[in-house]
């Protein structure tokens, strides 16, 4: 009898406190560390750092050092961004059909991308040693590279849902993300233009000024401004940046593996079984928010984009900065990544989608300066600077809106789990199908203007084509844009709706559960 009093009386403190307790450790783990928002948002870095030194610099790379017509190089860019486009939604497809490990679901595609996507970005860089198949070089291994990548990026940006289940503090680490990422394309125009920047890359006259020249003995000495062991020097120099480049990549991702623990109740997976992937991708598709808000900001990433791929060459030759190019581009990134904070302020301060219009309108002006005035290295610079503050907004609003779209979703369809990596994936499917487009047409675009490979300067027709594609173009897809989100419905009244109707839910879930096990502990 003694020991079944003491039975009963270890009963009540060995299972109904751990009960009653539950929901206070679930409470005390939703708050996030600095520690482990930090560690989130370095992993944001690789995709951007290499992003970023393949969207300045790829088109004059293959231009002027691999030396590819102008037709094949817009071949390269646009099957290549094509590619990694359909790749987006493929690995959110089998994302949603990887079972849940030791790991999580979402980390082992990180982990195991990393090191064959370092191989292949690197090999991107290196210019082989064979006439007739460079085309089919890079092809294979920029197409590699991005579905590789893709295998590291879409888990992560879907792992911003598995990290908790506050609104609160996904949008701070979100923030934190943002901040990293931009410092990433920071350290991208950096590493890759330093270091290529050391070293003059030879080019050739202007055919103009070569039918101007009688002797073909002088013609020839004036055209190349360097041997070709310079040109070998440029190379190396680029496979040079490509190895620190990817010596980041590895880093990057172990401290992301190391320091951030995907969290499987954070998006109510243990509840519900998730529906098909593609009835999901039905229901996705047909929510009205993502696809305003999707379509809005294809519109505005593509006229960064437009900016991003053509900057390089409107610099080095409507400009005539050949030698200053990578610090104009990297006055615009150093100028990003300190107002991401500003952003995450007045976003906060006055909602999302008044920073959209805000932010993003803020680089017309800009964009016009540039294509309008003389050349002049201040102004460039000032503009740079200016541009930079907005393109800060175009880098953190789209990821802090997304999220807003996911839980309106799952408001909507509160048994249907699962979907976060169909968000994030046909997010970035539809930007980079449609940057690949723009890319491709823009390069072609030069080509029909006249582009000279290796030139030291381009005719005037290819200089007006540049204006056009950093200036004209991107003011028109901005404001399209813009006007395209007048058609978002989720202000800042309907999203505190939502998360208290997000809650609500919660907590009666929460409840339902204690009750349950409650009941099962007096039971037993």
């Amino acid at each position: 009898m003694a020991g079944g009093g003491g039975s009963e009386r270890a009963r009540p403190g060995g299972l109904l406190p751990p009960v009653c307790r539950q929901p206070r450790r679930r409470e005390s783990r939703e708050r996030l560390s600095v520690c482990s928002k930090l560690c989130y948002a370095v992993g944001g870095a690789p995709y951007q750092i290499t992003g970023c030194a393949i969207g300045f610099f790829l088109q004059i790379y293959l231009l002027d050092v691999a030396q590819l017509d102008p037709f094949y190089a817009s071949i390269i860019l646009f099957v290549g961004r094509a590619w990694d486009a359909v790749t987006d939604p493929m690995v959110g497809f089998f994302i949603s059909k990887t079972p849940w490990t030791r790991l999580g679901r979402l980390m082992p595609w990180i982990i195991f991308s990393t090191p064959f996507a370092v191989i292949s970005y690197f090999l991107i860089w290196f210019v082989p040693d064979i006439s007739s198949g460079q085309v089919m070089w890079y092809l294979i291994f920029y197409c590699t590279f991005q579905t590789l990548v893709t295998c590291f990026h879409v888990p992560y940006s879907a792992l911003t849902m598995f990290i908790s289940r506050e609104q609160s503090e996904r949008d701070s680490a979100t923030a934190y993300r943002m901040t990293v990422e931009v410092l990433g394309t920071v350290l991208g125009t950096a590493i890759q233009g330093q270091i290529v920047g050391k070293v003059d890359t030879p080019c050739i006259e202007s055919p103009l000024f070569i039918g101007k020249t009688n002797s073909s003995v002088a013609m020839e000495e004036l055209n190349m401004t360097h041997d070709t062991g310079s040109l070998t020097d440029t190379r190396n120099a680029y496979m040079i940046a490509a190895g620190v480049i990817g010596g980041l990549y590895i880093l990057c991702a172990v401290i992301l593996s190391v320091g951030v623990r995907e969290k499987r109740e954070s998006s109510e997976l243990q509840s519900d079984e998730p529906v098909s992937f593609f009835r999901g991708l039905k229901l996705v598709m047909n929510h009205g928010a993502y696809i305003k808000l999707i379509v809005g900001f294809l519109f505005t990433s593509l006229a960064f984009m437009l900016l991003e791929g053509n900057f390089a060459l409107f610099c080095t030759y409507t400009l005539g900065f050949r030698n200053e190019f990578q610090n104009i581009l990297l006055a615009i990134m150093l100028s990003a990544t300190l107002t991401i904070p500003l952003w995450q302020w007045f976003l906060t301060r006055f909602g999302k989608k008044t920073a959209v219009y805000v932010g993003i309108s803020s680089a017309i002006p800009f964009l016009i300066m540039v294509a309008v005035l003389d050349s002049n290295l201040i102004v460039t610079y000032i503009v740079a600077v200016a541009a930079g503050i907005s393109v800060a907004a175009a880098f953190l609003l789209p990821w802090s809106m997304l999220p807003d779209v996911v839980d309106d979703f799952k408001l909507q369809h509160p048994n249907s789990h699962g979907h976060e990596a169909i968000f994030f994936s046909f997010y970035v499917f539809f930007t980079k199908f449609t940057s690949g487009v723009s890319l491709g047409i823009s390069t072609l675009s030069l080509d029909f203007a006249g582009y000279q490979t290796r030139g030291c300067s381009q005719p005037k027709e290819v200089n007006f084509t540049l204006k056009m594609l950093v200036s004209a173009v991107p003011v028109v897809l901005i404001l399209l844009g813009l006007l395209l989100f007048k058609l978002y419905p989720i202000d800042e009244e309907k999203r505190r709706k939502n998360k208290k109707a997000l809650q609500d839910l919660r907590e009666e879930s929460n409840s339902s559960s204690e009750s349950d096990n409650t009941e099962l502990a007096s039971i037993v």
